[in-house]
Order: C-alpha cells, then structure tokens, then sequence
C-alpha cells in the first residue's frame, strides 16, 4: 500500500483526502452535535442532490451546484425554525425530499447519456481530484480560522446562548456562521463519503471523542485525530478487500463507538 501510495497519484489524492475530510469532519461534527444539528446536516447533504443535477444539465461543475443549494438549505431551514418557533424536522424533511427530487428530475431530462451519479451517493474517495482538495482544503482552512477568531463567543454560545446575547455576543452572526460552514464541510464530504454515507462520517469521530471526555476544546482535538485515523485506515482496508472506502470508514468508525460505548458502560459498572 505504501509503495502504490508514493507511485500513483490517485491514491495520494485520496490519502490528501481522508487527512483533511478527518479533520473537518471530526470539528464540524463536534459542533453539529453540540447544536443538534444532525438531522439538519443530513437534510443539506440530501437537498445537494439536486445541485449536482443541476450542474450536470446546464453543463457546469457539479460542486458548485452542491454548494448552492446547500447553502439556501442551510439558511432556508435556518430561516423556517426561527419564524415558526420550531424544531427543525418539517423544514429539513422538506428541503431534504425536494432536493432529492430535483435532482432526479434534472438528471432524468439530461439529453444523451446519463451520468454516473454513483460517486455523490456513496463517495467514492479514489476519483477525488485536485478540484475537491482544493475545496477542502479551503473549507478546512477557513473552519480552523473560525474556531481561532471566534472560539469564546462559540462556547458561551453553544452553552448558554441566551446569557451570551445578553452579555453583548452577536450570537446571531456566530449561529449564521455555523450554518454556513457546516453547509460548505457537507459538501466537501459529500466527495469522500457521499450523500448517504456523509452523516455517519461527519457524527461518529465526535461521538467517539464524547466517550472519552466533556472538555470541549479536547473533543475537538480527539474527534480531529479520530477523523483522520479512520480515514486512513478505511482508505487502506478498502484498498485490499477491494471494497466502497465510504463504506469501510463508516463501518470501522461504528465498531470504535461501539467499543468506547462499551468501555465507558463496564467502567460505570465495575
């Protein structure tokens, strides 16, 4: 594996890949769950179907479709839980189903050839290009210079928000930034794990890290290392057995949380 990982470039893509999509997948999934945003991160991922479709029938980069429409999502949702007074579960199942529908209608209108829409559903992290490393390195990038600049307004806002905006925090501009950004790592890890995949790769590091400790700052940092260690290591078993790398990173990422659940249980009970 070493040996193709330094001969061939795809395989140094995906390994560039699996370093950045663990670490922007184990902080953002901290914060995911710290917001409970979970159903709503799936929702957005579901509704970027249907700009990859639309990128495929107009003839533009599929990404930056997804990219669009995740964002509306992300502030549509946003937007519909405040003005109802809400949970967020009827807006995201909305966007989720229409997004999802779009996308089938426009790749079903395309003219000539349908496209291979395999790798958005189910990620397939070996056709990762310089295009999508590009993009998550900048998305990466740009979550990291958040957590920097912002990281005490974050905490008293993901704690306690209604003290914060009392104490002068702009807790709306940091909530609209936590839309944003988890709408663009959705889309970044839809090139890696796919539609259907992406939710377990963006939860599972930072439900592991939850089993190991409550400091938030620590779980960042433990659900970054998770991230990235199952990404390698799924990226090497698929490599052999020849299987989805999604699909092993997803599984090795549940037996881990299971085997934490399972510590943490026999401890409590010893």
């Amino acid at each position: 594996m070493l040996d193709a990982l330094f001969s061939y470039q795809f395989l140094q893509y995906a390994a560039w890949a699996c370093l950045l999509s663990g670490i922007l997948g184990g902080i953002c999934g901290v914060i995911v769950i710290e917001k409970r945003l979970v159903m709503m991160s799936g929702g957005i991922a579901h509704t970027a179907y249907g700009g990859v479709g639309l990128g495929y029938l107009l003839g533009f980069e599929p990404l930056l479709g997804a990219i669009g429409f995740s964002l509306g999502a992300a502030f549509g949702i946003g937007a519909l839980q405040k003005k109802g007074r809400q949970n967020a579960d009827v807006p995201t199942a909305i966007f989720w189903s229409v997004g999802m529908a779009l996308g089938v209608l426009f790749i079903g209108i395309m003219p000539g050839y349908l496209p291979d829409v395999n790798s958005y559903l189910f990620g397939n992290i070996l056709t990762v290009s310089a295009t999508d490393l590009y993009l998550l390195s900048g998305i990466t990038l740009l979550f990291l210079l958040f957590l920097w600049v912002l990281y005490e307004d974050l905490l008293a806002t993901l704690f306690d928000a209604e003290f914060s905006r009392v104490s002068g925090i702009r807790t709306r501009v940091i909530e609209y930034a936590i839309l944003v950004l988890v709408a663009l790592s959705v889309v970044a890890l839809i090139r890696v794990a796919g539609i259907i995949l992406m939710l377990a790769q963006l939860t599972l590091p930072a439900a592991c890290s939850a089993q190991l400790t409550k400091k938030l700052s620590t779980r960042l940092l433990l659900s970054a290392v998770f991230g990235v260690v199952f990404s390698l290591a799924g990226l090497v078993l698929s490599y052999y057995i020849n299987i989805s790398s999604g699909a092993v990173i997803v599984l090795l990422s549940a037996g881990v949380y299971l085997l934490l659940l399972l510590r943490k249980k026999a401890t409590k009970n010893g």
